[in-house]
C-alpha cells in the first residue's frame, strides 16, 4: 500500500451520491442544486497534503456524477481559502489530476471559488481552476511560492494569462508579489467583492442564481467558450456551432417559454 493509499479516507464508492463520503479534510455537501466542496485543514490555512488532494479528487468526481448537483462551489474552513500545497505531507510524484488533485480534471458543469483570506500558491491554481472567483474584500491572491523556489505545476501559468492577461499574469508569476481584491477585481481575477466574512454566501447565492438556468445550455455554452479559447475566429465558431447543436432541443424549448411570455421585461435574467 502506498503512502497515499494509507492516508486516504475510505468511503464505499466516492463518487456515488448516495454513499458517505469519508474524507477527513474535505467536505462534500449538497443543498439543493448547489454542492459545496471544502477543505477543512483550517489549523494548516488549508493547505493540501496527500489525503486532501485525494479528498478534493473524489470530490469532483462525485459533483460531476452527482446528477443533481448543478454548480459546484469550492472554498476553505476558517480565514484562509487555501495556502497551497502542503510540502512536508505530499508525496510530489505526479497525478494525473494535478498535484493538488482536480487541477488537470475536467467538470462539465460551473464552479465558482469563494475565497476568504490567502488564496496563494497552489490555492491561487485551486481558485483559477474555477470558472468564477468570489473574494472577501480581505483576500489575498499571490504566487508565493515564487518566493521558495517552487514552480506552478497545478495550472497557474496556462490559466492566469488566459483570466487576467500576459503581462499582468506575468507581473504575479515573476515577482511573486500578493495582489488584494481591489486590485484582483479590478484585474477580472476576482469577479465579485463582498464583505469579509460573507464569500461563501455571496459564491452560494451566484451558484443558485446559475444552477435556475436551463442546464443544458448552460453546460454547452461554457464548454464551447473553454473548447474555442485559443483557436482561430474561424475555428472557434465551428466549435461553437458543433456544442450548440447539441443543445438545440433545449433551446427551442427556451424560446418557445420566453415566446410565452417568461423572461420579458427582465424577469428571470437579473443576475
Amino acid at each position: 500500500m502506498s503512502d497515499s493509499d494509507e492516508h486516504r479516507d475510505r468511503s464505499d464508492d466516492p463518487t456515488d451520491p448516495d454513499a458517505p463520503f469519508d474524507h477527513e479534510t474535505v467536505r462534500y455537501e449538497r443543498d439543493g442544486g448547489v454542492a459545496v466542496v471544502t477543505i477543512d485543514r483550517p489549523d494548516a490555512r488549508n493547505a493540501v497534503d496527500d489525503r486532501t488532494a485525494l479528498g478534493l479528487r473524489d470530490a469532483w468526481r462525485r459533483f460531476d456524477a452527482d446528477e443533481a448537483a448543478l454548480v459546484g462551489v469550492l472554498t476553505g474552513a476558517g480565514d484562509d481559502f487555501c495556502a497551497g500545497a502542503d510540502l512536508k505531507a505530499m508525496d510530489l510524484e505526479d497525478r494525473d489530476e494535478g498535484w493538488l488533485g482536480c487541477s488537470r480534471m475536467r467538470v462539465e458543469k460551473p464552479t465558482v471559488a469563494a475565497v476568504e483570506g490567502h488564496a496563494v500558491a497552489g490555492g491561487l491554481e485551486l481558485a483559477l481552476w474555477c470558472d468564477l472567483r468570489v473574494a472577501a474584500e480581505d483576500a489575498t491572491f499571490g504566487c508565493f511560492e515564487r518566493r521558495f523556489g517552487v514552480p506552478l505545476v497545478d495550472g497557474g501559468t496556462q490559466r492566469l494569462p488566459r483570466i487576467v492577461g500576459r503581462g499582468r499574469a506575468l507581473d504575479m508569476i515573476l515577482t511573486g508579489r500578493a495582489v488584494d481584491a481591489e486590485e484582483a477585481h479590478d484585474w477580472g481575477l476576482a469577479d465579485r467583492v463582498v464583505d469579509s466574512g460573507e464569500a461563501l454566501a455571496a459564491a452560494r447565492s451566484l451558484a443558485e442564481g446559475i444552477a435556475e438556468h436551463p442546464q443544458a445550455t448552460v453546460r454547452t455554452d461554457r464548454a464551447a467558450l473553454y473548447d474555442g479559447l485559443g483557436e482561430s475566429l474561424e475555428t472557434g465558431l465551428k466549435v461553437e456551432a458543433w456544442h450548440g447543436t447539441k443543445a438545440l432541443d433545449a433551446a427551442d424549448e427556451g424560446a418557445a417559454r420566453f415566446a410565452g411570455g417568461e423572461g420579458r421585461g427582465g424577469e428571470g435574467v437579473d443576475r
